[in-house]
């Protein structure tokens, strides 16, 4: 069985030392090393704030746990500087198949229009993932990574929230402006703030088999519906890198956990699955579906993001890649919190906008769930049903649910400014930016997302030349498409997925949401927006 891929010794900090003194004051603390806090304490760093990163640990990557990221999440850790890295080692794939015992009901593909500079997905074990952001950590001084540091008790302030911390060496306190809270789904912070984790926990039990092996599978998402090698059950195939294979089984809700997770017993499950005995365990785990979260993700100055805010059950890759979108969330408010830009108020539109994607990566989750794993007699008859019209009719493809895959979410949010014209497509006021295809002046070939990354941290204005200059506010940097000193749109694809003509303008926030866009914008529509965008008013 596969171990810990990377493992990091304790060291002592000097805040340690200030025995009689007061504790050390920081200005963030981030509680968990996984992915969501790793990326989180990078971004702030890039913004030009220091972090102290806790972790309880001194070691990352037992077992694969999350491996699908999403193209949102690649964009993100592109922003990082490790997006790069992730894709070179990662298993780039797009299209899944869903069977029906042992006849193929339908495959889909989730990018199947070119000019985007990611995929839809790539799967990449996540001690993978951890281990590429502990080195970009490496090159960044503004974080300090404390191993083996545990929060055990905490303390909120008017302005501050104290913390007490045991380490190998006996406990030290230290004060910080802010706490982010990423310690996973069994958060110690959580329950220090006396918050409740409401919702619901499925009974049936599913088993994840990492095994290594050659295969000439193609790299596709496989789902079975009551296959033959494992009847009335459900069943998952996924490619890792390293010739690892993602296995999920469906198992009776009363199945013993202890049997079941021993290999002795997986190893004949997974024979039949395969036709072979010959590849090797590089992890075995048992889990139930859970979708959970918390009801609020901001208590006072301690701020819950990933799975210690909400959870949902992994079917549809919806837990990792919506804790980095908490993440790439929540950076660009604090930073500007912490700076006086933006009034502390901002941040609970972080609480507004990340509970709405979590209400609905769990209300996606929940139905994936009834329907992979039926709670009643009735609903096994409609999934039988929907099962056997899928085999006939579009519509009844639609309708077999196998995990929706994660997509970003669009946000009703107070920061959005509302459409003042018509527009016949294009992002909408609160959802994601799209990438597309350009060119530089010099004739080098690059992406909109490339664009918005080399600008910088700050508000973007994405226009559409129309031989007039856009007078913009201070704090906005611009990505022109078509002037004589911007970006070309050779493909046309930046005008067609904007919906945009010439003298149009997008407002993209710092994460690359659309604060606002404009058919015909002056310097005065543009501050309103901005000013709101900011949480100014």
């Amino acid at each position: 069985m596969a171990q810990a891929k990377s493992q990091f010794g304790y060291r002592r900090h000097p805040d340690q030392d200030r025995l009689g003194q007061d504790p050390a004051a920081h200005p963030v603390v981030v509680v968990g090393a996984g992915p969501v806090g790793l990326s989180l304490a990078i971004d702030l760093a890039q913004r030009g704030q220091r972090v102290v990163l806790l972790d309880d640990a001194d070691r990352i990557g037992e077992g694969s746990r999350a491996i699908c990221f999403s193209k949102r999440s690649l964009e993100y850790w592109d922003r990082l500087g490790v997006g790069d890295r992730m894709v070179e080692k990662g298993v780039v794939w797009s299209v899944g198949r869903i069977f029906h015992g042992e006849s193929q009901l339908y495959q889909f593909n989730l990018l199947p229009e070119d000019g985007h500079k990611r995929p839809a997905f790539i799967n990449l074990q996540q001690y993978y993932a951890e281990a590429y952001l502990v080195d970009r950590i490496q090159d960044l001084p503004a974080i300090d990574l404390r191993w083996r540091n545990k929060v055990t008790a905490l303390e909120q302030r008017n302005d501050s929230v104290a913390l007490t911390i045991e380490t190998p060496e006996g406990a030290y306190r230290l004060h910080a402006q802010y706490v982010i809270a990423c310690d996973g789904a069994r958060s110690s912070l959580r329950q220090m703030v006396g918050a409740e984790f409401a919702g619901q926990v499925f009974e049936d039990q599913f088993l994840i088999a990492d095994v290594k092996m050659t295969a000439e599978f193609p790299t596709e998402r496989w789902f079975w519906f009551d296959p033959p090698f494992h009847a009335g059950r459900s069943a998952l195939l996924h490619r890792q890198p390293d010739d690892v294979w993602r296995i999920d089984l469906q198992l009776n809700r009363y199945a013993d956990p202890v049997l079941e997770k021993k290999p002795e017993n997986v190893q004949p499950r997974i024979a039949r699955m395969l036709g072979h005995d010959k590849f090797e365990f590089e992890w075995i785990s048992l889990y139930k579906f859970q979708c959970r979260r918390m009801d609020r993700f901001i208590h006072g100055r301690v701020i819950f993001a990933g799975d210690s805010a909400h959870q949902v059950s992994p079917f549809g890759a919806r837990g990792a890649n919506s804790g980095l979108e908490d993440a790439e969330n929540l950076s660009w408010k604090l930073d500007r919190v912490l700076r006086g830009t933006s009034p502390a108020s901002l941040l609970e539109s972080y609480h507004a906008e990340r509970s709405l994607a979590a209400d609905e990566n769990i209300r996606e989750s929940t139905r994936s769930t009834d329907f992979m794993a039926p709670n009643s007699h009735q609903e096994a008859r409609l999934r039988k049903a929907v099962l056997s019209l899928a085999k006939e009719t579009e519509f009844g493809k639609r309708m077999v649910n196998a995990g929706r895959l994660s997509v970003p979410c669009s946000y009703d949010s107070p920061l959005s400014s509302l459409d003042a014209d018509t527009w016949r497509g294009g992002p909408s006021p609160g959802c994601s930016m799209l990438d597309a295809p350009v060119a530089t002046r010099a004739g080098e070939q690059i992406y909109l997302t490339d664009a918005f990354r080399e600008g910088g941290t700050d508000f973007t204005l994405l226009s559409f030349s129309n031989g007039a200059p856009i007078d913009v506010p201070d704090g906005i940097k611009g990505i022109c498409i078509g002037d004589e000193g911007g970006l070309a749109d050779p493909s046309g694809l930046v005008a067609k997925r904007y919906g945009a003509e010439p003298g149009a303008a997008y407002l993209l926030r710092p994460d690359g949401y659309v604060a606002a866009r404009f058919r015909h914008p002056t310097r005065a529509t543009i501050a309103a927006a901005l000013a709101r965008a900011e949480g100014l008013y």
